[in-house]
């Protein structure tokens, strides 16, 4: 069907590689890395698949028809069309009803929303139904629309976005060489992706794990050789805690008074009252 550098996109399915290119023989999926992926045609033509972008590539018919189906993201198709060529989106099911100049940009947000620009005078007309109901739409050449949530009935046809790929995106940053099997991570396709991907894929940010060794505490510890002098020690002693000074003694009661001291009182009293008892 076509081949593909191996350093643009992680690829899975029927192919060979040699070298730095894979050579796509049936039923192909493609996931492009932080920057598009062009798939060469062997008949003639390319596939950019945009960055971030996935793509399944495979035989349509007979010859050498092919289906191009756009999981999600955005791709332009350029090549001469063949009777049998199908490109499909996740609502939408494209068959072309003549020959032409096949310059298709087709992007599909995690709305669904559908952009379709079918390029050029020259261009295919296109005929498109729904995946999962009876509406259709006829796009002729040079027509630029908007599906709404994919829907054939809700059309915009004055649509001015870009269906394609954006311009210039950012360069990825790596430390060391890229492991061409490797998939790109979520952070990084949601940094590169101007259409980000949809959850339904599996490739949604997620917030890191707390670092357990984070939360803890820093310790400040340091090594001194035995001739290096100690640092002040009071700096570092805490002032004592004061605790409150204990109350002064106070004087204690006098004692209670004896038998004698009572008896002496008694008779006081009773001479005070009937004065001196006779002898």
């Amino acid at each position: 069907m076509g081949s593909v550098s191996v350093a643009d996109a992680h690829l899975t399915g029927g192919l060979e590689v040699e070298g730095s290119r894979a050579t796509l023989l049936s039923n192909v999926s493609l996931l492009a890395y932080g920057h598009p992926a062009t798939v060469a045609l062997a008949r003639g033509g390319s596939v950019e698949v945009c960055a971030t972008s996935g793509l399944h590539l495979l035989h349509s018919g007979s010859g050498d028809a092919l289906l191009f189906a756009l999981d999600h993201g955005a791709a332009e198709i350029r090549t001469a069309s063949r009777a049998q060529d199908t490109v499909l989106t996740p609502d939408i099911r494209f068959t072309l009803l003549d020959s032409g100049a096949l310059d298709l940009r087709v992007r599909v947000t995690p709305e669904a929303d559908t952009c379709v620009d079918n390029r050029g005078s020259a261009a295919p007309t296109l005929q498109l139904t729904e995946a999962f109901g009876a509406a259709t739409y006829r796009l002729r050449p040079g027509q630029h629309v908007l599906f709404e949530h994919g829907s054939l009935r809700a059309v915009v046809d004055n649509e001015r976005s870009e269906c394609g790929c954006p311009g210039a995106t950012p360069a990825m940053v790596a430390s060391g060489a890229r492991n061409a099997t490797s998939v790109p991570t979520a952070q990084q396709a949601a940094a590169l992706n101007p259409f980000p991907v949809a959850e339904s894929t599996g490739l949604t940010v997620t917030p890191p794990p707390l670092d357990a060794a984070a939360a803890q505490p820093a310790v400040n510890a340091t090594l001194r050789s035995g001739t290096e002098a100690a640092p002040d020690e009071t700096a570092q002693t805490p002032a004592p805690i004061s605790t409150p000074a204990e109350p002064a003694p106070t004087t204690p009661p006098p004692a209670p008074p004896g038998a004698h001291q009572i008896a002496h009182s008694v008779g006081n009293f009773f001479r005070r009252l009937f004065g001196r008892a006779p002898r």
